[in-house]
């Protein structure tokens, strides 16, 4: 059973990072007058006159850019590095498990909030004062300005960052007040787990680029908390490159084999084959006594289930007194993978889990359970969660109890649920429900202890039982969870894929882009299912296509629209995804894309030899939860909004040597082809749920005359996600550009002048050229897998 702590804990919350200064700095300095605390001695100002972060005269400026004034006296600045710095405060009041320190004014600036709008879920805000920060803030990104100055004109824009992060045991995060004041929260979620300061509470960092500003931020933070890893240190799944399908659209909890092997027989048929498969809710072995037969829906209930063993249920296993020609299961979960397998060419097999085993935790006292001492915990929600909005399936843990593992059998729950899921040659696992920890953690050590152990629990587990890091994470947007992501390397990022409410789908993508800011740096961001046969099924697959992520559809069996999901999906079930998580670019970062009637949302990416750009109008279609005001629903809106290839950020890394400076710009919607200059704008106009995607491609001098510039595969929405390398041969009277790439399709490049010949595999093909735009294309064939086109001049 649980061993909770027996007396109460009063936490000096001084982490480690302040041995890594020298040894004069390692000093605590806070508001107005420069004093210092506790038993430090007054030390001269001059101190910090050469360091970047300083506090003085109740201003913290960084390089000289102000990000807070009226700063409290008891606030606290430990500095880190050159731009940056951790700010705490302390309290003369009594230790407390939660308390809330005021850390200055901000007003008159740009900002741009990433906030938990409920328990499991972010959303963004932008704003421009301290008063439109929303409670639960895990980023806060500020235009940074010199003096009063708001627009400084003339002068490159520069950028502030506040990162809320782990204390000791407690979790931080922002809030701002109708003062305009910025504050910070901390708590332990445990009564017994108490404190009267918090000195490195908030991670606060400068620079002129907002991209490099939060990937060295999280670098920083990764060196010196040690917890989590870095995405591109991470091994990604190999589903991410396959096209898939989940269950939980298509069927909720009614999921069952022969309607499962319907929608992969479907999507095999129309020739977009599904590679990778994820076994929504509805196969586990569960029982719910608040759900009877003949009794009417209570809302919620579906939620007090929980789980009697970690095998299958009877849906997907015979029972041994069934007879074989009588029975619609199979003989085992094992018989069924296995013949789904073979029978679709899948490559992986996920099934869903909680990571209490179930919603509802597990069944104590059941036979297969009970050696994991489960006792049942009422769930207590931090006063910010309830400040924000609730959520009904959280609402139903609080009332009917989650059947807790013991946190010291949670490693063998884990090792024993993965190690027989491989036995029945499941290949991983989406692991559900994950900030549920936050709300259980009284008497168990608090939650950033807690979520610690649990999720060092799974990825070992994981690590030990499966082979290629399967685990996509869900429901786990807390602070709590990401800064303990060690090893995982795909998390949800957003709410549900909501295909029956119309309100929701511009919400989706947008709240996507913006949380890929900061989730993109720890994981690839997932944007969940979609359906393709659907109003915004192209807006959705869009953003997949820029989105850098895993592709998949929760299509109902035979509900599939070909057309949009041909432009996803390789013959072969590959998907051309693109190499970073797609993120807004840095002039849409704080302008509101759903509801200030006026912004479309642009989403950049790179691609190994070109650059991709998502515009998306996601106005008048829905209005932001927690806002205060509503949006007017008008989805006759059509805005424009101006497209550079300056819009994509590393474009260097595309664009390498024998760059003209000019771009290829290629339309998906219109198939049209432009050459700018890297600094040239158009301008792009869209109706309300409308998207275009942009293939640009650097447009380099070969043999010193011919100008060339590969779009990919244009029947693709990421085109240029179909190219592998480029390589060329000259000598002083011909030359050869060689593309390498995948999939078959209509293949096009830009090319200064009409080429002698192509040839595919080394076989000559036919080309058109346009001589109007220099577009030369040419079919690769079907079947046709990877190829090498040589264009000769």
């Amino acid at each position: 059973m649980f061993s909770p702590p027996t007396t109460t804990r009063f936490l000096q919350l001084n982490s480690p990072f302040s041995s890594l200064l020298p040894s004069n700095q390692r000093v605590l300095y806070h508001g107005h007058g420069g004093r210092r605390l506790g038993q430090l001695q007054t030390c001269r100002q001059s101190m910090f006159l050469n360091a970047k972060p300083v506090l003085k005269d109740g201003t913290l400026s960084i390089n000289g850019k102000e990000a807070l004034t009226g700063v409290p006296d008891n606030v606290v600045i430990t500095p880190l590095t050159d731009s940056s710095a951790f700010v705490g405060a302390t309290s003369t009041g009594d230790a407390s498990s939660r308390l809330v320190f005021k850390l200055g004014v901000i007003k008159d600036v740009r900002l741009l909030c990433i906030f938990r709008f409920k328990i499991w879920w972010m959303i963004p805000r932008v704003g421009n004062s301290g008063s439109d920060i929303p409670i639960e803030t895990q980023m806060l990104l500020l235009e940074a300005r010199e003096g009063a100055e708001l627009d400084a004109k003339n002068k490159a824009t520069s950028y502030i960052i506040f990162l809320p992060v782990l204390d000791g045991e407690f979790r931080s995060s922002l809030q701002g007040n109708s003062s305009n004041e910025l504050q910070f929260c901390v708590e332990s979620g445990d009564p017994e787990i108490v404190t009267s300061e918090s000195l490195k509470a908030v991670f606060v960092n400068y620079g002129n680029h907002p991209f490099d500003l939060i990937k060295e931020s999280m670098k920083i933070l990764e060196q010196q908390f040690g917890t989590f890893s870095l995405r591109e240190t991470k091994q990604l799944p190999g589903m991410l490159d396959w096209f898939g399908w989940c269950t939980w659209d298509a069927f909720y909890m009614e999921v069952h084999p022969q309607g499962i092997k319907d929608g992969l027989k479907s999507l095999s048929q129309g020739g977009t084959p599904a590679r990778f498969l994820i076994i929504d809710d509805g196969w586990q072995d569960t029982i719910n006594e608040f759900q009877k037969e003949g009794e009417p829906f209570v809302e919620g209930s579906q939620h007090g289930g929980r789980l009697l063993s970690i095998e299958e249920n009877n849906k997907f296993r015979r029972t041994e007194n069934e007879p074989q020609s009588e029975a619609q299961a199979p003989s085992s979960l094992k018989d069924f993978v296995t013949d789904i397998k073979r029978t679709f060419g899948l490559r992986y097999v996920y099934v869903w889990h909680a990571l209490m085993g179930y919603w509802g935790g597990l069944q104590p006292n059941a036979l297969g359970t009970k050696k994991y001492n489960p006792r049942l915990r009422y769930p207590v929600q931090s006063p910010g969660n309830l400040a924000n909005m609730r959520d009904v399936s959280m609402d139903a843990m609080e009332k009917y109890g989650v059947g807790t593992i013991d946190p010291d059998k949670i490693s063998q729950f884990y090792d024993d649920v993965h190690k027989y899921l491989v036995s029945q040659d499941v290949d991983g696992v989406k692991v559900d429900v994950q900030n549920i920890l936050e709300t259980i953690s009284s008497g168990l050590g608090g939650r950033v202890s807690l979520t610690r152990r649990f999720q060092q629990a799974l990825e070992k587990s994981i690590a030990a039982n499966f082979q290629d890091n399967s685990i996509i994470c869900c429901m786990g947007q807390s602070t709590d969870s990401i800064y303990h992501s060690k090893r995982s390397a795909i998390t949800r990022a957003s709410d549900d894929y909501y295909p029956s409410n119309p309100t929701t789908q511009t919400l989706h993508i947008a709240a996507v882009a913006f949380n890929s800011i900061l989730l993109g740096e720890v994981v690839v961001p997932d944007w969940d299912m979609f359906y393709s046969k659907h109003d915004a099924a192209e807006f959705h697959a869009v953003a997949r296509a820029v989105g850098g992520c895993g592709v998949y559809v929760s299509d109902k069996p035979g509900q599939h629209d070909f057309k949009v999901l041909k432009k996803l999906v390789l013959p072969n079930g590959l998907v051309l995804r693109a190499k970073y998580p797609g993120r807004p670019t840095r002039d849409c970062l704080f302008d509101d894309p759903v509801m200030d009637g006026k912004s479309l949302l642009k989403i950049w990416n790179l691609n190994k030899c070109t650059g991709v750009l998502g515009v998306f109008n996601c106005q008048g279609a829905g209005t932001w939860p927690c806002s205060k005001s509503n949006a007017q629903e008008d989805l006759s809106y059509e805005l424009s909004v101006k497209v550079s290839p300056t819009d994509i950020e590393y474009f260097e890394e595309v664009s390498g040597n024998f760059w003209t400076g000019d771009c290829a710009v290629f339309s998906s919607s219109t198939g049209s082809l432009l050459r700018l200059s890297k600094e040239e704008k158009f301008n792009v106009t869209l109706k309300v749920l409308q998207c275009d995607v942009f293939t640009v491609s650097p447009i380099k001098v070969y043999n010193k005359k011919i100008q060339f510039a590969p779009i990919g595969l244009i029947n693709m929405y990421n085109s240029g996600g179909a190219i592998e390398a480029i390589d060329f041969f000259s000598d002083s009277s011909s030359c050869e550009i060689h593309v390498k790439g995948r999939g078959s399709g209509n293949f096009g490049a830009y090319s200064s002048t009409k080429p002698k010949s192509c040839l595919i595999n080394s076989k000559i093909e036919e080309f058109d050229f346009r001589d109007e735009d220099n577009l030369l294309t040419l079919i690769v064939p079907d079947r046709t897998s990877s190829w090498d086109i040589a264009i000769c001049y």
